[in-house]
């Protein structure tokens, strides 16, 4: 009751709405509470919190709102500013717009019905028009992104030209940079006075969560060490085992066995999918901070209906693996090299059912893992050079995207290479007159010849063994590495 109280108070002093007699012609959407235990990292209670929230799902387009999409930050974007203050060697703080959809004007006409056990004795058929957005409006999100952003703006920061939830300020030789997801800020600058600064603008227009150093964001547990930052997800594995009842199921040491090949397996005993669906939707929202079990997930998640023992028990088979490597996770290291590079390959006909090959690609900053990938080709490849030419060609998209997010942050790259063990697709992407038998190849698949000569984007080959050992090679001594694993109590991936 105090927190439903909390809420309401809220309302008035951010002037939400006012009370008005029901109108004839219009519609009224009804309005329902929500309750939350708000939780720290180590799963502790730190505050009950009621939210009123309307059911946007009655609103009609064109009449109720126009326009709904809100853009959010990639988590490729926020793995870049953890890696870029490792680098640049400065703390990044967090925090949160209290009630962000109250602050936000809306332009419909929006009315809602009195909130559940609030109505009023001397009113009861008045209704609330709207004059702010509300938690579950159609709109609402959008209404949020543009107050926080044109705020930003008049204060003198710049949009990222890529990346438009990513704000820059600059004060002589010092950056302030701000990431912005929804109503979650994380920000860091390479002087301190700048955050002082900005956390008092903040404050001075909207009520803020500060919530002092990045430690937890987005289910992803964050320790900015002097030695580097670790990523985990711990206590989202924990929850997952628990919700799943794989708590006592017996650990294995590889999230899937290497001579494993899933099909439909028609001759298979059926089962319901509402558990199996449950699972791969959680796993896949893991593969944020574990990129080890990335293609075993998302080769599980393309048997999604008609689903059979077979895949429920390889399924079961990534969460044994997570049971015993809960504290695994990302490590970034400070580094003085910050320079980008890529990494791809593929399979041949991986895919027993459409006969179609996987690309697997992933993006380094320095030492520091901050993208990745494994998709399905669209297509069926006629040659292994045909299937590496292809996920070359997802690296160097990607690569673009970051290439050009990063000149944001002031940093500009020359040469970026690319890694691959195929030299077929390596000789067809630097000349591709000369190979006429390829030429299926150059008219499908020509985005990497073109755009990538433009970017100074180049292809090197790698063997698979030395790749290996490029991922792997520790960027810190062993005695840091010890030391950094005995504060963290936990294992580096």
């Amino acid at each position: 009751m105090i927190a439903m109280q909390e809420e309401l108070n809220q309302f008035e002093r951010s002037e939400v709405w006012e009370s008005v007699p029901r109108p004839q012609n219009q519609s009224v959407i009804g309005t329902r509470w929500v309750f939350r235990n708000k939780m720290d990292e180590n799963g502790i209670i730190v505050r009950n919190k009621a939210r009123l929230v309307a059911q946007g799902f009655n609103q009609e387009e064109g009449i109720d709102y126009e326009e709904t999409f809100a853009l959010i930050a990639r988590l490729e974007a926020i793995r870049m500013l953890l890696a870029f203050a490792c680098f640049k060697d400065f703390v990044l703080y967090q925090m949160n717009v209290k009630s962000a959809f109250l602050n936000d004007f809306i332009n419909e006409e929006v009315y809602v019905k009195q909130p559940p056990g609030f109505q009023s004795f001397n009113f009861p058929n008045h209704v609330f028009k709207l004059k702010k957005s509300l938690y579950g409006l159609k709109q609402a999100p959008r209404a949020c992104y543009e107050r926080l952003s044109k705020f930003l703006l008049k204060r003198g920061f710049k949009m990222g030209k890529i990346d438009t939830t990513l704000f820059i300020k600059t004060k002589e030789n010092d950056m302030l940079l701000v990431q912005i997801y929804v109503d979650d800020i994380i920000f860091g600058a390479t002087n301190v006075s700048l955050c002082e600064e900005f956390s008092k603008c903040m404050h001075s227009e909207f009520e803020m969560s500060m919530m002092g150093e990045l430690n937890f964001f987005l289910g992803l547990q964050i320790k900015q060490l002097k030695e580097g930052t670790f990523i985990n997800q711990a206590k989202y594995i924990k929850d997952l085992l628990k919700r799943f009842n794989m708590e006592e199921a017996k650990t294995m040491k590889t999230p899937m066995s290497s001579s494993i090949k899933l099909d439909k397996d028609e001759k298979g005993k059926s089962i319901d999918s509402t558990t199996y669906r449950g699972m791969i939707g959680s796993l896949l929202y893991l593969t944020t901070s574990r990129p080890n079990i990335m293609y075993s997930v998302c080769l599980c998640a393309r048997f999604q209906s008609c689903l059979k023992e077979s895949h429920l028990s390889a399924v079961k088979r990534i969460f044994r693996y997570l049971k015993g490597t809960i504290d695994i996770g990302l490590w970034y290291p400070k580094s003085d090299n910050f320079e980008l590079i890529g990494f791809s390959d593929a399979d041949f006909a991986g895919c027993r059912v459409e006969r179609k090959s996987t690309s697997d690609t992933y993006h380094f900053l320095g030492h520091s893992l901050v993208s990745w990938h494994s998709k399905k080709q669209n297509s069926v490849a006629f040659s292994m050079a045909e299937t590496i030419y292809i996920a070359v060609g997802l690296c160097c998209a990607q690569i673009l995207w970051m290439k050009q997010t990063l000149s944001d942050f002031n940093l500009f790259f020359e040469h970026v290479p690319i890694k691959c063990d195929n030299t077929s697709a390596i000789n067809i992407s630097k000349n591709p007159v000369q190979h006429s038998r390829t030429k299926h190849i150059e008219i499908r698949h020509h985005f990497l010849r073109d755009h990538a000569q433009k970017c100074d984007i180049t292809l090197e080959f790698v063997s698979t063994k030395d790749q290996l050992a490029e991922i792997f090679t520790k960027s810190v001594s062993e005695e840091q590495f010890v030391d950094i694993r005995r504060q963290l109590g936990v294992i580096s991936l």
